[in-house]
Order: C-alpha cells, then sequence, then structure tokens
C-alpha cells in the first residue's frame, strides 16, 4: 500500500493566548506623577488552514499530533502593544474537510488554491490601564488579561477532487483505463484489491482541453455498512462532479452488478444519485462479435429503458471505443 497518501489525520490543534495589557503610570525626569501609559497585550496567533493545490495528501500532518501558535506578547510602557503571536499556517490539499472531533461538525471545507480559514481562533489582547482611564477615574492600577488559548481536537478528511469518479467492484478494470488514458501509474495486477490508494489522473481530450479522472478503491457489496475497504473510500466519491460506473465484460450480469453499486452508493449517501452518471463495460477485447452484440442488445433491453444513462462497451488494452467513451464523459460533463 502507498504509506505517501494519507487521507485522514485527527491532530490537536491550539491557539495562542492573548498578551495581557500592562499596568504602568509615566514617569521621566520632567513627568514625576504622569499618568497612565499601559498599552495593550498582542493577539494570540490563530491556526490556520489553507489550500495548497500543490498538496495532494495529508501525510505531512499525521504524525504531528500537536500544533501550537505562539502567544501574544504583553503590552508595555508609552502605550506600546504587545507583539501579535505568530499565526500556525497549515497546508491542506483541495478537497480538505475540517471537523470538530468531539461533536463530528464540518466546520471549513477547503476547495480553492490559497484560501484562508481560521481553524482555532488566537485569544484577544487585554487591554492596558490607560485604555480604562476617564475623567473620573484617572489612574486606573488595573489592566485586562489577554484571553486564554483555545485547544480543540480536530480531524481532517481529504475528498478528492476530480471531475469524473470511476465506481466499480475490484479488477473491474478502473486502473488499467486511467493508465491508458493518463499520465498517472496506479498498480495493476490481476487480484481484487489492488488498488488500495485513489489515484488521480489527467486525461487530455480533443483541442488540448482535458479532465481529471479518479480512480477509487474497489467497492464491495456492503462497502455502505464497512465491509472491505468500505466507507473510508466511498467519500471520495462525494466530490466527484460525474460518476462512471465501470462493470467488466466477463461479469455474470452486467444490469445487476450496475444495480448493486448504486445500492451501495445510495446506502452510503442518496445524494451522489443526483450526480450524473454513465456505465461503461470494460475489458470488451475479451468478447467475440456474438457475445459483443449479446451484451449490448440485453443493455439496451433491461438498462438504457430503466435507467436513461449512457454506456459504451470498451476495450482498454485494444482502445476499441475509447474515444468515445472520452466523447461521452465529455457530453456527460458539459451537459
Amino acid at each position: 500500500m502507498d504509506s505517501n497518501f494519507v487521507d485522514y489525520v485527527k491532530i490537536c490543534c491550539r491557539s495562542g493566548k492573548g498578551g495581557g495589557g500592562s499596568v504602568h503610570l509615566l514617569r521621566t525626569a520632567q513627568t514625576a506623577k504622569g499618568g497612565p501609559d499601559g498599552g495593550d497585550g498582542g493577539r494570540g496567533g490563530h491556526v490556520i488552514l489553507r489550500g495548497n493545490k500543490n498538496t495532494w495528501t495529508l501525510l505531512h500532518l499525521k504524525y504531528r499530533k500537536h500544533v501550537m501558535a505562539e502567544d501574544g506578547g504583553h503590552g508595555g510602557r508609552q502605550n506600546m502593544t504587545g507583539a501579535d503571536g505568530k499565526d500556525m499556517v497549515l497546508d491542506v490539499p483541495l478537497g480538505t474537510v475540517a471537523r470538530n472531533a468531539e461533536t463530528g461538525e464540518i466546520e471549513h471545507e477547503i476547495t480553492e488554491d490559497g484560501q484562508e480559514v481560521i481553524f482555532v481562533q488566537g485569544g484577544r489582547g487585554g487591554k492596558g490601564n490607560s485604555f480604562f482611564a476617564t475623567p473620573t477615574r484617572q489612574t486606573p492600577r488595573f489592566a485586562q488579561p489577554g484571553e486564554p488559548a483555545i485547544e480543540e481536537w480536530k480531524i481532517l478528511e481529504l475528498k478528492l477532487l476530480a471531475d469524473v469518479g470511476l465506481v466499480g467492484f475490484p479488477n473491474a478494470g478502473k486502473s488499467t483505463l486511467l493508465s491508458v488514458v493518463s499520465a498517472a501509474k496506479p498498480e495493476i495486477a490481476d487480484y481484487p484489491f489492488t488498488t488500495l490508494v485513489p489515484n488521480l489522473g489527467m486525461v487530455k481530450y480533443r483541442d488540448d482541453r482535458s479532465f481529471v479522472i479518479a480512480d477509487i478503491p474497489g467497492i464491495i457489496e456492503g462497502a455502505s455498512e464497512g465491509r472491505g475497504l468500505g466507507l473510508r473510500f466511498l467519500r471520495h466519491i462525494e466530490r466527484n462532479s460525474c460518476l462512471l460506473f465501470m462493470v467488466p465484460a466477463d461479469s455474470n450480469d452486467v444490469v445487476e452488478d450496475y444495480k448493486i453499486l448504486l445500492n451501495e452508493l445510495k446506502q452510503f449517501n442518496p445524494e451522489l444519485l443526483d450526480k450524473k452518471r454513465m456505465l461503461a463495460v470494460s475489458k470488451a477485447d475479451m468478447l467475440d462479435d456474438e457475445l459483443y452484440d449479446a451484451i449490448k442488445t440485453d443493455i439496451d433491453k433491461r438498462f438504457t429503458k430503466k435507467f436513461n444513462i449512457p454506456y459504451v462497451i470498451f476495450s482498454a488494452h485494444s482502445g476499441k471505443n475509447l474515444q468515445a467513451l472520452k466523447d461521452e464523459l465529455w457530453k456527460l460533463m458539459n451537459s
């Protein structure tokens, strides 16, 4: 398994505490009994999340269990404000969802490069005694303490951002398709669960256009209940604008396999069924003309009328209907 791909981390974040306000009275050679001149404390540092398009994984946070911003500086004499604490900025991949670890509530979603959100707020600095001076209370001998730091456990989850998500059982040929239509180099072999981490590939289309495909590890029946690789990978499908269901041509029943895959997505998140979808029957190089026609007739009869979505029977090995597949995907994305 590629240990460099990490899509879930739990970290303890602590913001900086605010600096305390200063209690000070002006004393110079010319002024024996001056008024208050204690300055305000500085703000404690924030913990900030920042979207970075060049980051693809949460690996850099996996072994960093504690993230701490700097405390604010205390106020000083002559109304000098304390220095603000240095913010702690965490670069995360686009598609990162931030949750409160205790409540599970989603607090932020990072979807754009350079997007910054305050993850944990730094404490405000306290007011110095000069702030509290009034005509009736001209020499206050007190100041405000800074606000305390906030310490919270947070969860960061990565949901891949892609135009097309590949959905299928293990060994459906998803990785092979990705390796043929893009520069991605996923691991490929003739056994289930070769793909243990999601892979992204940029597909070149006509006239210098392109789109991104995500190869998500194979679903098994019961994945929505956590079987197999389960829920961990189903969440990556949530961020894809289109879903390409892949069923191999040597399946016992192409239409039935599609229904099982559809049901797994429905059990996990019914909103996934609102996405645009398409069926791709892979490994067409294994079919002679008679079998090819039989599968096509069966799909036309039992599938097209019921689901009303496009389908293509193709082969990544021979290239049969590969361009037709890309054409249909492009039409689907832009429909």
